[in-house]
């Protein structure tokens, strides 16, 4: 590989970073607005099938993009994107309780009732959300790397899907419980806003799934890679701009 397609493959996985970093702090601060997304007209545990958290709308989009880094620069470097996302959301965390302790003026267009309103919870969640988000990105990764040994490099599907589903079960089911138990959901929804996101989720899996092989195709033609091999960014130094 050339020194310039080094340079292209830094660039592409710093925004590839980007963007997941982004997705996941976006979905923690927009969690606690709901909308029902309703192609059927069904209950679930006496909720409405598809009633969501608009949280869960950036969030597929992280295991997305960890599935291509993960198949592309191998699992340290999504390993080491998922510790960002954590950094990213606990430092947002901190901004976000430093700002709801500093009074608002009185022509403020937003005063402190509204903001506290808003983003009052935002710490729990950001807390209930991240012990979630960090079992389940790992786990997800190491499933579809022990996936990628078992078959060669073949069958990306397989991959992708199976490490999403076990990992967006996971991170449904902790992140559902922890906010009931902090007192921001109530329990009497509980059953249905599990069951509508673990559905939710596993249909974005199937329609990511294309994507994903987009991703791949399109990187593997770039960079001459063959099925199953990865790109090295570590042997990227100094000396080899040079």
């Amino acid at each position: 590989m050339t020194v310039a397609d080094k340079k292209l493959a830094s660039k592409i996985y710093l925004y590839l970073a980007a963007l997941f970093i982004t997705s996941l702090v976006v979905s923690n601060l927009i969690f606690l607005k709901f909308i029902y997304w309703y192609p059927f007209d069904m209950e679930i545990f006496g909720e409405k099938l598809f009633k969501l958290s608009v949280g869960l709308l950036p969030y597929p989009l992280t295991f997305l993009i960890t599935d291509a880094i993960s198949e592309i620069y191998g699992k340290k470097k999504a390993n080491q994107v998922v510790i960002a996302g954590i950094f990213a959301s606990f430092f947002s965390l901190g901004v976000i309780y430093i700002a709801k302790y500093a009074p608002a003026l009185p022509d403020s267009r937003v005063s402190d009732d509204t903001f506290n309103l808003v983003f009052g919870n935002a710490p729990l969640a950001v807390l209930a959300s991240m012990l979630a988000y960090l079992f389940a990105q790992f786990i997800d990764i190491k499933l579809y790397h022990y996936w990628k040994k078992l078959t060669k490099g073949k069958h990306l599907w397989l991959r992708n899907n199976f490490s999403t589903f076990a990992s967006q079960f996971i991170d449904t089911f902790s992140v559902i419980t922890l906010l009931c138990v902090f007192e921001i959901l109530p329990w009497d929804i509980y059953l249905g806003l599990i069951a509508s996101g673990v559905i939710f989720k596993i249909l974005v899996a199937f329609v990511d799934t294309p994507f994903l092989y987009l991703i791949v195709y399109a990187f593997r033609k770039r960079f001459g890679l063959k099925i199953g091999e990865e790109i090295d960014l570590d042997s990227y130094t100094e000396e080899t701009v040079k």
